[in-house]
């Protein structure tokens, strides 16, 4: 049996290491043992961009933000959904992913960052949110385990209250907030609907009709009265 061979590593906030492995056709990231993400299952981050995108109305010019590039999946599917005049932003912290993206992992899901509707913002993506406003249809969430499985404390914030009201003012009327979890939390369900928010929780797999569940919150920008 072929190993998994290591092709880079990049160091990430708070210590520890980031790194890219190969083994055949196959990617997978990880952090320690832990495994982030592998090309082969990817069903959920694909659901996380067409689930937000098919509760947007119709219109030509959609504009997404994916919060985490990942391996470009969500990216992918956010362009397929968003129409030849859609726009999709994707914020990345970590500049190793973004080169991993457009080298290695480029044809993985169909080199999103090659589609010129496709811009790339290396930051946070919290940053975007606490400096926009009424600026995008959809904002997709990927950036952590899920609001109670953080990896990095520092992207707490993102399901905070105060997190939630910043997407709430950068969504458009009718937009929509997508956020992906590696397990349920009823209390973030709670804290979306106080954010303004009608949120539902949709049980999703990894790959196929097999994998492991997870979880997808979309939620629909309420106006405020």
């Amino acid at each position: 049996m072929k190993p998994w061979i290591l092709l880079d590593s990049a160091p990430i906030a708070g210590g520890g290491e980031m790194r890219l492995y190969q083994h055949g056709r196959d990617f997978s990231i990880r952090v320690g043992n832990d495994e982030l993400m592998n090309s082969h299952a990817h069903g959920s981050e694909d659901a996380l961009a067409s689930l937000a995108c098919a509760r947007l109305a119709p219109a030509p010019d959609h504009r997404v933000l994916v919060g985490g590039l990942g391996m470009g999946f969500t990216a992918a599917a956010a362009l397929r959904a968003v129409g030849p005049a859609g726009r999709v932003t994707v914020a990345e912290l970590l500049p190793a992913v973004v080169v991993w993206n457009r080298g290695p992992l480029a044809q993985v899901a169909g080199n999103a960052l090659g589609d010129a509707r496709l811009q790339v913002h290396q930051g946070d993506v919290a940053g975007l949110l606490r400096s926009s406003r009424s600026t995008y249809d959809a904002i997709l969430l990927d950036v952590d385990n899920g609001p109670r499985a953080l990896t990095a404390i520092t992207n707490g914030w993102l399901y905070s209250a105060a997190g939630l009201a910043a997407a709430h003012r950068v969504l458009r009327p009718g937009g929509v907030l997508a956020v992906w979890s590696a397990a349920d939390d009823p209390t973030f369900t709670r804290r979306l609907a106080q954010a303004g928010f009608q949120p539902e929780v949709v049980s999703v797999r990894g790959h196929g009709a097999r994998g492991a569940h997870h979880v997808v919150w979309v939620a629909l920008r309420l106006s405020r009265g």
